[in-house]
């Protein structure tokens, strides 16, 4: 980590951690496509989910993971092996206390929140079925991705790589046969597409957590009272990361309750399909960040300045050609993805418009959020939460007054495409003008 060539070393460390995020992906891919079986109503009840399940999974992976991997590879890259061990702990407790207050907010108040997004009828009934499930076992989310981000913060991107390819292999069964019922077996609807994601989920807790228990990990668990001090080392990136992450959501939210005014079910279900495609990016580009963050982290603790920021720049320019490739794909050939789940003909036109005009720039959301996986192992984020504002402004902003002075749901998907473009740009700016 500390003397590797870097192309190479973050090629190595990143195809595993790709793999694990395009198959955690997957889980979610899995589910729509069986979901969408069950009628438009269903579909468009996912869509409104979605962005929050994406939230809650972005600041538990990305966000706090993110905190939890820099504070993991830090303790190490300065020698520190015991704070490294103690902080398996500390990252324990502070997921568990974030899945249960998620848990609170959504089973709570989930029919009102989804209902401000546009849902209404059978979407939204849909919608809090497949919410209340998923958040009943919620804490199960965030204790995957807590164990899975104290492993790789170790460098290990393979472990937290081999569970998930194995889950995805278990989901393809139980999601269609927990939606659709067979023999003894009855049929859940939506709500078995969450209980079977919650199952991938909690046998991947105790997979990882079995894996840092049996001493295995370079950062071994050890029980004894919480600090302050290590407390604060995770949220100080951890929650200025998660700012991003809502921000992020919200863009997501509010462009779906405008297309809602304006089209109605199905182009919620159209746009909400197209958009997925956006989501399945991140997770993408995290298989990248994730060892961002650790070599970013580990070099800047060893005192290895310039290399840490060739690290940041090698990584944003492989995420920037790998999402733009998957971005230009889509905008020429929208219905390859969007038939897979529906053949409504308002679903599929409102998709469609969506990737052609958004997908071409899709290589800037790699940009910037590889610079924002580089900015947690610096544990700076003043520049990608300033990022991060200027696009939900220009998204929201500029989406809202588009279509209220032409009518047309094509000038909500232009302002998102600009949004996307200032904060791939602005983080790039931003790197290259400050002094690391």
């Amino acid at each position: 980590m500390l003397d590797a060539p870097i192309l190479p070393l973050l090629i190595r460390l990143a195809l595993p951690n790709v793999l694990i995020m395009f198959a955690q992906a997957s889980t979610g891919l899995i589910e729509t496509w069986w979901v969408s079986k069950l009628g438009t109503d269903a579909l468009a009840g996912m869509a409104l989910v979605f962005p929050v399940v994406m939230l809650m999974t972005m600041i538990s992976a990305g966000a706090v993971g993110g905190g939890i991997s820099a504070a993991v590879a830090r303790a190490l890259g300065a020698g520190k092996r015991a704070e490294a061990d103690a902080l398996v702990l500390h990252a324990v407790a502070i997921n568990l206390c974030l899945g249960l207050i998620f848990s609170a907010i959504f089973l709570l108040w989930g029919r009102e929140i989804y209902g401000a997004l546009g849902g209404t009828g059978g979407e939204l009934d849909a919608a809090v079925a497949y919410s209340n499930i998923v958040f009943a076992g919620n804490i199960f989310v965030w204790l995957m991705n807590g164990l899975a981000s104290v492993i790789r913060g170790t460098g290990n991107m393979i472990v937290p790589a081999l569970f998930t390819c194995i889950g995805v292999v278990f989901l393809i069964p139980i999601s269609p046969l927990l939606i659709f019922g067979y023999g003894p077996i009855p049929a859940l609807g939506i709500v078995g597409g969450g209980l079977a994601l919650l199952l991938y989920y909690a046998a991947g807790t105790l997979f990882l957590g079995g894996y840092i228990l049996s001493g295995r990990a370079a950062a071994r668990f050890r029980a004894g009272r919480l600090s302050g001090r290590l407390m604060g080392d995770i949220l100080h990136v951890g929650a200025l990361s998660s700012v991003q992450s809502v921000l992020t959501n919200v863009i997501i939210a509010g462009a779906t309750a405008l297309v809602a005014v304006r089209l109605g079910v199905e182009g919620v279900a159209g746009f909400g399909t197209g958009i997925r495609l956006e989501y399945l990016l991140i997770p993408l580009v995290f298989g990248i960040g994730a060892p961002l963050v650790a070599l970013v982290g580990t070099n800047l603790a060893a005192g290895q300045t310039l290399r840490a920021r060739r690290i940041a720049l090698t990584g944003a320019a492989l995420a920037f050609g790998v999402t733009e490739l998957i971005g230009l794909s889509a905008a020429l050939f929208p219905e390859a993805w969007l038939r897979l789940f529906s053949e409504e003909s308002g679903a599929v036109e409102a998709g469609v418009a969506y990737l052609r005009i958004v997908g071409p720039f899709y290589g800037f959301i790699g940009l910037g959020l590889a610079l924002y996986f580089a900015a947690q192992g610096r544990r700076q984020m003043a520049l990608p939460i300033s990022c991060a504002v200027v696009r939900l402004v220009v998204a929201l902003g500029g989406g809202w007054l588009g279509l209220a002075l032409t009518g047309r749901v094509e000038a909500v998907y232009v302002a998102l495409a600009l949004g996307i473009v200032l904060y791939g740009s602005g983080m790039l700016a931003g790197v290259l003008r400050k002094a690391w």
